[in-house]
């Protein structure tokens, strides 16, 4: 499985941004996938998660209301419309994927990495 994560870039506060992360793999195994992002000096975190089975998304309580993940399964895209960006969304995002049935929020449970995109907001 390989991911690919795109969109990023600099903006102002309050503008918004969509990433999306393309997923390539070799089997049709299911697989929950979602976003992490890291700021410097600190540690990686999750924002948001979308699990294979279901249509409810898990969120950190700092995008909750912001933030909206989406995926289309037949493109095998994952994305994230960020709104009202705030100066502490600055971080790397990474897009991430995973096929064990280990709990979601925990990060210690992905395989699979995207390289990561930059979202810089300038307040």
């Amino acid at each position: 499985v390989q991911l690919q994560a795109s969109g990023g870039g600099l903006v102002q506060a309050g503008d918004s941004l969509r990433l999306s992360c393309v997923v390539s793999r070799r089997t049709s195994s299911a697989y929950d996938a979602g976003w992490f992002r890291q700021a410097p000096g600190k540690e990686r975190e999750l924002v948001a998660i979308m699990p294979w089975r279901g249509d409810r998304p898990v969120y950190s309580g700092s995008v909750r209301g912001r933030f909206t993940i989406s995926r289309q399964k037949a493109k095998d895209t994952v994305y994230l419309q960020m709104n009202s960006l705030k100066a502490e969304d600055t971080a790397v995002y990474y897009c991430a994927a995973k096929t064990n049935s280990g709990r979601l929020e925990e990060i210690a449970n992905y395989d699979y990495w995207g390289q990561g995109t930059l979202v810089t907001v300038s307040s």
